[in-house]
């Protein structure tokens, strides 16, 4: 928040708070005059997260993802895992992060409305493969995600919803 600045200049700028930080900085539209991010050059990081809501996880470009996901390398990914957290998970929920090259430095693990520990294996797992885990609760990881990728580091995310919401599953004969 920008509370140290000079009246005239916050009257200017008209800002308001953000649920979650995002490297848009826009005001009616346009950029604010005399700011730049020097972080993050005129293509701003390809998955920003907007908000969270109960429904689910809204995106930057307005797209919300109802049930578990991965942001991983600028893509947004469906995961499929088990309803109740850490019940029944195993290393194959995280395999993606076997095969993809070059690894996230960092996965930031969203874990619903509560931060909750991943089991030991899980941890050991991504560790083994050379990925930093973060496990917090889903706001802050969604938060945290948008920093990190806006500077260019190398991370992913593994988000649990708010409300944890069945996979929607297509039924083939």
């Amino acid at each position: 928040m920008i509370h140290c600045l000079r009246p005239a200049l916050l009257r200017t700028l008209r800002c308001s708070p953000r649920q979650l930080h995002t490297s848009a900085r826009t005001f009616e539209g346009k950029k604010w005059p005399g700011l730049t991010n020097i972080l993050a050059d005129d293509n701003p990081p390809p998955v920003q997260v907007r908000t969270i809501t109960p429904q689910g996880i809204q995106l930057a470009d307005g797209l919300i993802l109802p049930s578990a996901c991965i942001f991983l390398e600028g893509e947004v990914f469906l995961w499929d895992v088990p309803q109740r957290l850490w019940d029944g998970w195993t290393n194959e929920h995280f395999q993606v992060f076997d095969v993809v090259a070059p690894k996230p430095e960092i996965l930031l693990l969203g874990t619903g409305t509560r931060l909750s520990q991943p089991p030991p294996n899980i941890r050991t797992y991504l560790n083994g493969l050379g990925i930093q885990v973060d496990a917090m609760d889903t706001r802050n990881a969604c938060s945290t995600y948008n920093v990190l990728s806006e500077e260019g580091r190398r991370v992913a995310a593994a988000l649990l919803p708010l409300t944890p919401q069945a996979w929607p599953r297509s039924v083939t004969e």
